[in-house]
């Protein structure tokens, strides 16, 4: 069944714009020259969701300077113009318009929540301006002029699931965030139990601001289930992991989660209160590859040591993948980049090797498994490879170029 809401997002959109007139856009520039190609990036560097995209918006600028210090793209420089989003969906189209019309950007790199990313794809699908969406998310989409550069639910949820289940047991109780992405993963996870031959006990859901789980925990509890699926996000959801041990539950019951750590979050808690937690992502920066480390060694250069996470190598690898298509295209022009893409790009980034599918416009791409110990993630099992097979089900952009829905898969 589709979920087509273009019509009302499109709307939307130009309603926020003129609701967030006057707004002074918060950004700087990666470089000047009258010759450089720009790059937009829409991010979240403050607000309720910055703890994930201040390391996204590293990592862009990492790669920009990367490719300027090889010399560029075509013989020119990039410009990255950074746009603070402040967590504010008006901003999100806002700039999205911005970059498009104002700042005439070759691509943008941009959004977190699934909320962001469908304020800005209609934007930049009516504006013709290309569009790379970093962050692992629910899966669905199928828009030409979009490209994915994260994980979705059958290369995570379902590698994850088999493996917490044959080690901890059947019965598992889900706990999600209150939107696009926790609905659909928590479906997800109950198909992926179910085939198991596993129950999802319960569902719960809860918006991003609340930070009081104590009646969750007590159904928890009660309920007495093998263990817990977290797909909780966003700061304030921290407080869950924080309650539950301090209910004396880190040593009862386990947590398994394909978002936990996507806001470092195994960095901000104390080891006895994260220590177990089971973890499926396309990047961890423990990744023992000779590439991971020169790239975990150059970003620690610049920014200090930040612990990167899979969020902020979605929007590194996304930037590569985009560069290499305008490469292969000779020229930055939309649709000659789009039609490179689709001819076959197969690169290796610091998480592995990945290659863009030409039907969803997703990447195939390595999953690794990992428990949580002394805020590290230690890594127990790679597939290597995966390819989007949930968005592959719903998405034939070959057949139909002209499609600009997400689809909410069957399951």
């Amino acid at each position: 069944m589709a979920i087509s809401r273009r019509s009302f997002i499109q709307g939307t959109a130009v309603s926020a714009l003129g609701l967030a007139a006057g707004v002074t856009p918060k950004f700087t520039l990666a470089a000047d020259s009258k010759d450089a190609i720009k790059v937009a990036s829409i991010l979240d560097l403050s607000g309720g969701l910055d703890i994930y995209g201040k390391p996204m918006s590293n990592a862009i600028n990492l790669a920009a300077d990367e490719i300027n210090a090889a010399g560029g793209l075509l013989g020119r420089p990039l410009q990255v113009i950074n746009y603070d989003a402040q967590s504010n969906m008006q901003l999100y189209a806002q700039y999205a318009q911005q970059a498009a019309l104002r700042d005439k950007v070759a691509v943008v790199h941009g959004g977190i929540t699934s909320a962001s990313r469908e304020v800005i794809r209609p934007v930049l699908d009516r504006f013709r301006s290309l569009y790379f969406y970093p962050a692992q998310y629910e899966g669905g989409v199928c828009d030409r002029n979009y490209f994915s550069s994260g994980s979705t639910p059958a290369q995570t949820v379902e590698k994850l699931v088999p493996y917490a289940m044959k080690k901890w047991g059947k019965k598992v109780y889900v706990l999600a965030a209150d939107y696009n992405y926790g609905q659909i993963v928590s479906s997800w996870v109950k198909k992926s139990v179910r085939d198991n031959g596993g129950e999802v006990m319960t569902v719960e859901f809860f918006p991003l601001d609340v930070t009081d789980f104590g009646a969750a925990i007590s159904k928890i509890q009660s309920a007495k289930p093998d263990m817990v699926w977290s797909a909780l996000v966003g700061g304030a959801h921290i407080s869950f992991y924080r309650q539950w041990h301090a209910a004396g539950m880190s040593n009862k019951i386990p947590i398994a989660s394909t978002v936990f750590g996507g806001g470092n979050e195994h960095i901000i808690l104390s080891p006895e209160e994260s220590n177990g937690i089971l973890v499926a992502a396309n990047y961890m920066q423990e990744i023992p590859s000779a590439e991971n480390r020169a790239f975990v060694d150059k970003f620690h250069a610049r920014y200090g040591d930040m612990t990167i996470s899979d969020l902020a190598m979605g929007a590194y690898q996304g930037m590569l993948i985009w560069a290499e298509g305008v490469r292969k295209a000779g020229d930055i022009d939309r649709m000659k980049v789009i039609e490179a893409l689709e001819s076959g790009i197969t690169l290796t980034s610091p998480s592995g090797q990945l290659s863009v599918d030409p039907t969803t416009h997703h990447c195939s791409l390595d999953v690794h498994i990992a428990e949580v110990e002394n805020h590290q993630m230690k890594i127990l099992e790679t597939f290597t490879h995966q390819a989007p097979v949930d968005t592959a089900m719903v998405c034939d952009l070959k057949k139909n170029p002209r499609d600009t829905k997400q689809y909410q898969i069957e399951l």
